[in-house]
């Protein structure tokens, strides 16, 4: 075994893999004959500014480079190919080195940037990632050259624990960290003097200073870019940009959960709320009063819309990006996590040319996203399709899209009738509120238009009570609406950490499962999947979502059930519903749960038992 990876040569590397049989003979001849080419093809010179100085360093491609290029299958990764982590994994194992997948959201910023110089860094593929009783953790891409760890030995003062990652791991966050951490410190230092916060409560008489940057600086443009940047490599769907007494927190919403990212001096706050005004186009001067706006930025080869709400709160103004991602806004309705049932009776909603088709569940359940992934589905150049909202979530070109304007009177309630006169085939109003906007939402459809609304309730038949309670006789629900679906999202078990267990049956009887019924579909002894934690789900054992739905059919008996009645009985609504077929929330989660989706934790937090 190769002690010391600085000896080790392109064929030792390949010996590994051959060793280790992630490549054929036949594929290992192939690499050599054409790895000058590869190699040439893969040239890595990265141009980098330290201290107003343009550098550029060259890394070596190896032949890990040259593998991973090659995108060779290898059915033990998740990914279904031999990439550069998996391949750094099996070369650190062989050496008995431990590998270590870097995790941004637990490195702090300051132990990156000013642990070790950026020059060091970059050249020779090192991170700090923790410092603690006079040890510090790295990660290398050569944890085995005793130089560069004497080096950091002497630099530090410290003992030094070396893991072995990927070279684009740490390129990556050598990169945005002192890429950021370089912004960060220039815009402070153009400040004269620390400026005084208007912004915090606290302070009554304060003068604010001459010298305060602007939010035009491009060291303040540059870091904001790299908020951005980190959010949508992160799969961030929330950015908050929160004041504090002394410091300014960023932190960004990942699978449903906030992270806290950095901790900015609180000097920096009104330049960098400004500057996410100007590009929102709200009024920078005016920072007494919410304000609402929105930022178009290019994502990689596609657009991602930007929703950006500003409030003052006791130490300055709070901001709050909600970034769409069209990837996720507009999906195929086959991929958001209807079961085979549901998903035939929800086209058969959507088929209809007239009715109301209601989405119910509460905010960040994904409605927006079963909405317009519907809308992308049905439209079409032969349909006129008229949306009212507030805000636009996602602008979209096949749709008339109008925002609600109250100060000019255009609001839910007063468009639809406009709207009518504009030969809609299909209306989507974003939220029946109020009495007026569900009439006015019924008569659309009684006279021949497709609805689609939302109501903020908690299942499906207490939607009916809802619009009751609105003020809507039940007669008239009764005649207009087609269906209900109840929503919300639960987070999926991790695919790369995923493990099999058996649960006891208390343990299932007490969510609400039907244990009879699982173990004849499942057999006799139930297993289930749950994440143990990996770098890649940051060891939550969870990564992404998925929902989880209601669908009720409003039929004939239903018609019935709601219509003859003075008063609605939602139990009664529920009891036929399940009678005539819908699964509720708890059992489409139950039912993802037993085919290994999501856990049963999730199953229990969202399903609120």
């Amino acid at each position: 075994m190769v002690k010391n990876m600085d000896k080790i040569n392109d064929k030792t590397i390949i010996d590994i893999l051959s060793r280790e049989k992630c490549i054929t003979d036949e594929q290992r001849k192939k690499i050599f004959i054409n790895a000058d080419k590869i190699k040439r093809n893969l040239k890595q010179v990265h141009a980098v500014n330290i201290n107003g100085e343009g550098k550029e360093i060259e890394h070596p491609v190896t032949m890990i480079d040259v593998v991973a290029s090659l995108r060779y299958p290898y059915s033990k990764n998740v990914s279904g190919f031999l990439d550069e982590e998996e391949i750094v994994k099996i070369v650190a194992s062989h050496l008995k080195y431990p590998f270590k997948k870097i995790d941004p959201l637990k490195l702090e910023l300051d132990l990156v940037t000013k642990t070790i110089p950026h020059l060091f860094a970059l050249k020779h593929l090192v991170v700090p990632i923790s410092a603690s009783n006079n040890r510090l953790e790295v990660v290398m891409h050569n944890p085995s050259d005793r130089e560069i760890i004497e080096d950091l030995k002497r630099v530090t003062s410290m003992d030094i624990k070396a893991y072995m990652g990927t070279k684009q791991d740490i390129l990556k966050i050598v990169r945005e960290f002192f890429g950021f951490k370089i912004s960060i410190t220039a815009a402070q230092n153009q400040i004269a003097r620390p400026g005084l916060d208007l912004g915090n409560l606290e302070q009554y008489t304060n003068l604010s200073s001459i010298n305060e940057l602007h939010s035009n600086d491009a060291h303040i443009k540059n870091a904001v870019d790299y908020l951005f940047h980190y959010a949508f490599d992160q799969r961030a769907s929330d950015i908050h940009i929160e004041p504090r007494r002394k410091e300014t927190l960023i932190r960004m919403r990942i699978d449903g959960v906030l992270h806290t990212i950095y901790s900015l001096p609180k000097t920096l706050h009104p330049a960098i709320t400004s500057r996410i005004k100007a590009l929102s186009r709200l009024d920078i001067a005016e920072k007494r009063k919410p304000q609402d706006g929105r930022i178009k930025l290019a994502q990689g080869s596609r657009d991602a819309e930007i929703r950006v709400s500003t409030i003052p709160v006791a130490f300055g103004e709070k901001t709050v990006l909600r970034i769409l991602d069209p990837g996720v806004i507009f999906q195929d309705i086959q991929n958001l996590g209807f079961s085979v049932n549901d998903i035939d009776i929800y086209k058969k909603f959507i088929n209809n040319t007239y009715g109301i088709i209601l989405v119910t569940g509460p905010t960040g359940s994904g409605k927006s996203t079963t909405l317009y992934s519907t809308l992308g589905k049905i439209s079409s150049s032969e349909k006129n399709i008229t949306t009212v909202e507030d805000p636009i979530e996602m602008v979209h070109e096949e749709f008339n899209q109008i925002a609600v304007q109250p100060a000019v009177g255009i609001t839910f309630s007063s468009i639809i009738r406009y709207i009518l006169r504009q030969d809609p085939d299909i209306i989507m109003i974003g939220e029946m509120r109020d009495q007026e906007t569900a009439e006015n939402g019924i008569q659309a459809a009684l006279t021949g238009h497709l609805v689609f609304s939302t109501l903020h309730t908690n299942d499906a038949p207490s939607s009916i009570t809802r619009l009751v309670n609105l003020g809507i006789k039940p007669y008239l629900i009764a005649e207009s609406v087609i269906g209900i679906i109840a929503q919300r999202l639960v987070r999926k078990i991790c695919p790369y950490c995923e493990k099999e267990f058996y649960p006891e049956d208390e343990l299932l009887i007490a969510i609400g499962a039907d244990i009879e019924k699982a173990k004849s579909k499942y057999g006799s002894k139930i297993k289930l999947k749950q994440g143990s934690g990996c770098t890649k789900c940051r060891g939550t054992g969870y990564l992404g979502r998925i929902g989880i739905f209601e669908v009720m059919e409003i039929n004939k008996e239903m018609r019935q059930i709601i219509g003859e009645k003075s008063e609605v009985n939602t139990i009664l609504i529920r009891k036929k519903a399940v009678q005539n077929g819908m699964s509720s929330l708890r059992n489409d989660a139950i039912d993802k749960m037993f085919k290994g989706i999501t856990t049963i934790n999730e199953v229990a937090r969202i399903t609120d038992l």
